[in-house]
């Protein structure tokens, strides 16, 4: 039996839990400036002379204000020079300030007005309007297209430039944060192992990794995926409903959020024994895995990282590219305040790795309409190169490293 697995009740799995995220503080005010400041040095240098920033991620890492985009325009204009402007509904401000972490100065625009001539009037006021002005990527069509109505003359592009490069370095905090989330997830990882029994379905198995999040100091799980058998084969799931049975294959994937920054986890083995073929993918998933962590070296791109992936995969006897039996997608994704953002460890990124970057290390190795074996773990760039947030599983009987 996989060490580890199936070796108590939900209940006392549960039990054992306990809250780690008492001694984790918020970020502080001051990074939020720096990040400010650093925004604007970039800017300087690009020749951008604003920037617009989209209620959503960009606009919670700039100014530590959480709102959500909806048919209501909120967003922030981040001038080359001075402080940060809020634009925002005015009957909202009552929320929004309780909100703000950032002090900003606010132009509030009420249900009848258009807030685009409020951002076109700043502008003026502010002597911008024939300069380059960069939009938040996750800025809509319609956002878009009503300003470049009013502001024909406007240079518009990517901010992507901007917050792409800021948000790809992380800071200690950062960092810090990023682990203590893993480290949550990984907790969990362990009780959902020890109480996996046989005739428990997923949705269950969902259901106490949700509480088991909340034990140990989330707001439960950011997302969780749980499969069984050839269901594994998936990488993104299955819409029926499974139930576990003696010598399933599991696997499980899954995260938390910690004052905005997340976990990303998964775990592969089996709930009893394995057969030969799966005991083969395993160990070949695994020495994937760690050919990625041996090229991510600070100063080499994120496609050679994936290259390396796929030059193993070829040594394995493997099929090469995403086709499979073998790997059928990246290598990995950058992890932060988004579960997915920038760089990709994939072919095309050339985006060179530097301290502070963060990744998921998950080539998944599959065989079609049998099973698929994710091993997913997450490193940081260091000067001296990358650097483990969770040890990966040693051994397939052994996933949790309890031996």
């Amino acid at each position: 039996m996989t060490h580890g697995v199936g070796i108590t009740e939900a209940k006392t799995a549960l039990d054992a839990l306990e809250d780690m995220t008492l001694n984790v503080q918020p970020i502080t005010l001051e990074e939020y400036q720096a990040r400010v400041d650093k925004a604007q040095t970039l800017m300087r240098a690009k020749g951008i002379d604003a920037m617009y920033l989209n209620a959503g991620t960009n606009l919670e890492y700039f100014t530590g204000l959480k709102w959500y985009p909806s048919e209501r325009l909120v967003g922030a204009i981040v001038p080359v020079e001075g402080a940060v402007t809020l634009i925002a509904p005015a009957f909202e401000i009552g929320s929004l300030t309780q909100a703000m972490k950032l002090p900003m100065k606010t132009l509030l625009w009420e249900e009848h007005e258009s807030p685009y001539d409020y951002i076109i009037d700043f502008l003026k006021e502010n002597e911008l309007t024939k300069g380059k002005l960069a939009l938040d990527e996750s800025s809509s069509y319609s956002i878009v297209s009503n300003l470049e109505e009013r502001y024909p003359a406007a240079q518009m592009c990517d901010a992507k430039v901007i917050t792409a490069e800021c948000r790809m370095h992380k800071s200690n905090a950062e960092l810090a944060h990023i682990q203590t989330a893993m480290d949550m997830t990984m907790a969990v990882h362990r009780a959902t192992g020890a109480m996996l029994q046989e005739g428990v379905t997923a949705s269950e198995v969902r259901a106490f990794i949700d509480e088991a999040h909340r034990k140990v100091g989330a707001s439960g799980s950011f997302f969780c995926i749980v499969l069984f058998g050839q269901g594994t084969s998936y990488p993104h799931g299955v819409s029926h409903e499974q139930k576990l049975e003696k010598n399933d294959w599991v696997l499980i994937d899954t995260g938390c959020k910690l004052h905005g920054y997340h976990s990303d986890i998964t775990r592969t083995y089996p709930f009893g024994e394995a057969n030969a073929e799966q005991k083969t993918f395993w160990q070949y998933e695994r020495q994937l895995q760690q050919a990625a962590f041996d090229a991510a070296h600070n100063g080499n791109t994120c496609e050679s990282v994936d290259d390396a992936v796929r030059e193993e995969l070829a040594k394995l006897g493997l099929k090469a590219d995403y086709q499979l039996p073998g790997v059928p997608h990246r290598t990995g994704h950058g992890i932060g305040m988004d579960l997915h953002e920038w760089p990709y460890l994939v072919g095309g990124d050339k985006t060179v790795l530097a301290p502070g970057m963060c990744f998921s290390n998950e080539p998944m190795v599959i065989k079609p309409n049998a099973f698929g074996v994710r091993l997913e773990d997450h490193f940081y760039i260091t000067d001296d190169g990358p650097v483990w947030f969770t040890e990966p599983s040693r051994a397939m009987d052994d996933p949790f490293n309890l031996a």
